[in-house]
């Protein structure tokens, strides 16, 4: 596993992610100057499909939520909803929506790798533009962290950016990078994966994107 640095002033003494590391910024900042490159202004559309197929069921979670355009599609069909973030004006953003469009949901700063911390437990999870941010080490990390707060038959959606097909956007993950983490032996069975896209502010028609769809089996499963 690449070694991960210490925490930081900058990141709120957290330890940075790769991402973070990289670009020499905490994610709170990219909500400081405008919209965020993958703020779209609503739901992505392939949330909206899976709201509209009824696949959100019990308490969910939206982890990575930004200013919360997901979370508030899925809590408006009535579910409990708990959206997290490590951007605090992401976050500002998503309960400001929340009020103003009179949508019941619950948003809190939360460390993706460690959301055990939250002391809560989900039947459905989404991920819509996480999971591609994360390095190899820390993709693994996410997988058990996302484990720690599901039990055995919770559902996981994961939408990300493909490394197939023109204008991929940044950080692409491949088909067998996302099989060699969601393993059994991780608490995790796919279920499908599936061609989609994923909108930006600067793909006219959406980066190419996959859409997986796992299920929580328990870690020992084969």
């Amino acid at each position: 596993m690449p070694e991960r640095t210490g925490s930081d002033d900058r990141f709120g003494g957290r330890t940075p992610t790769s991402h973070e590391r990289m670009t020499g910024r905490p994610w709170d900042a990219s909500y400081h100057d405008g919209p965020a490159p993958w703020d779209i202004g609503g739901p992505q559309p392939a949330v909206e499909r899976l709201v509209a197929a009824g696949c959100f069921t019990g308490a969910v979670l939206d982890v990575g939520c930004g200013t919360g355009e997901n979370t508030l599609l899925v809590a408006a069909q009535g579910l409990p909803v708990l959206g997290v973030d490590i951007a605090e004006t992401a976050l500002e953003t998503a309960r400001s929506n929340a009020a103003e469009r009179g949508v019941e949901a619950e948003f809190a700063t939360a460390d993706a790798l460690h959301l055990e911390r939250s002391g809560r437990r989900f039947d459905t999870v989404l991920d819509s533009g996480l999971f591609h941010t994360f390095d190899t080490g820390e993709r693994a990390e996410y997988v058990r962290s996302v484990a720690a707060v599901t039990d055995p038959g919770a559902t996981l959606y994961v939408l990300c950016f493909s490394d197939t097909g023109p204008e991929p956007g940044p950080h692409p993950v491949s088909l067998d990078e996302l099989v060699a983490v969601f393993t059994p032996d991780a608490g995790w069975r796919i279920e499908s994966i599936v061609t989609e896209r994923v909108g930006t502010r600067f793909h006219e028609h959406g980066a190419p994107g996959r859409l997986a769809t796992m299920t929580r089996v328990p870690a020992d499963a084969s």
